[in-house]
């Protein structure tokens, strides 16, 4: 598996991270079967969140890989606290008390990375700040990022925090992409144009922050699965076609889309099929051309100005 730096840490990851959001829909043995087939792969950054299966999936993940200290030393574990009942909260009590409990789940020591799960209207940098020098001090958290975070939202976290934030996890798909559409189509009058997330694509280049894309094959807000879709009659066709040229499967070709992008995405996954995450990790291997790319964003009904 190819691997890049995570941000600016010293963290070496591979490009495909693995999403354990569904693990809780396997039983024992298949949660076994997959997290070994990933592991064999070179997938052995696994991303989780203390709201998948109210907590499960992260008992389930360590049953199933069997964790101990020697296990642990061989695998990146990402998790993301702040989503509860009703509310989000970046409260300093809540995300310490949140990484107790995630570590206890995955029975662990420490976490590699934590993310803010969803924006807090109610956040105050200053308890986030004295939350991530506790966890940092402790050794429970080693680095530290974000997810679904405008750049504003997280230049007001930079003024109190003083570790570097890594990641920021972000919607983004071949039919998910306005983030990639608003600057292609800047100073135009379509709705492409319109900045929904104030140049987040940018300011993470920038700012040396990788981006990792969930939900890489939906289209709209988890409404399905574009390949394959008859909504994307189109798309399908092109995927499959460029699929054909490099003998992999439509699969391969949805993430590649992503990795070809110059700012160093690393895709979240969030299948628990094994042939559709070895097709994942394939893409790591592949490097679409420009006309690749940009053929298959005009598939997606994606115009250029």
């Amino acid at each position: 598996m190819r691997t890049m730096k995570l941000g600016t840490s010293n963290l070496e990851v591979p490009v495909i991270a693995v999403g354990c959001m569904r693990i809780n829909s396997l039983g024992q043995a298949e949660a076994e079967k997959f997290v070994q087939t990933s592991l064999e792969a070179g997938a052995n950054f696994f991303d989780h969140a203390d709201i998948y299966g109210g907590g499960k999936c992260e008992e389930i993940f360590a049953d199933a890989i069997h964790m101990n200290d020697d296990v642990r030393e061989k695998i990146i574990l990402q998790s993301k606290c702040g989503i509860r009942q009703g509310m989000f909260d970046f409260s300093k009590e809540h995300i310490l008390n949140s990484v107790d409990g995630i570590l206890k789940r995955l029975r662990t020591d420490y976490l590699d990375v934590l993310l803010l799960h969803r924006p807090d209207a109610l956040v105050e940098p200053e308890e986030v700040a004295e939350a991530f020098d506790q966890l940092e001090s402790s050794g429970k958290v080693r680095h530290f990022g974000v997810s679904n975070q405008n750049p504003m939202q997280i230049e007001l976290l930079k003024k109190h925090v003083k570790q570097p934030l890594v990641a920021n996890q972000l919607q983004l798909s071949i039919t998910n992409a306005n983030m990639i559409s608003n600057g292609i189509n800047v100073n135009m009058e379509n709705s492409a144009a319109v900045n929904r997330d104030g140049s987040i694509l940018d300011y993470c280049r920038l700012n040396d922050i990788t981006i990792q894309p969930w939900s890489p094959f939906q289209y709209g807000f988890f409404e399905g699965v574009f390949l394959g879709s008859e909504k994307f009659p189109e798309l399908n066709q092109k995927i499959d076609e460029i699929a054909e040229k490099y003998e992999v499967s439509n699969t391969t070709i949805a993430i590649a889309w992503l990795l070809r992008h110059p700012a160093k995405m690393q895709p979240v996954t969030g299948t628990m099929n094994l042939e559709r995450i070895l097709d994942c990790c394939k893409a790591a291997d592949i490097k679409l051309t420009r006309e690749e790319w940009y053929g298959i964003y005009r598939a997606a009904g994606n115009v250029l100005p």
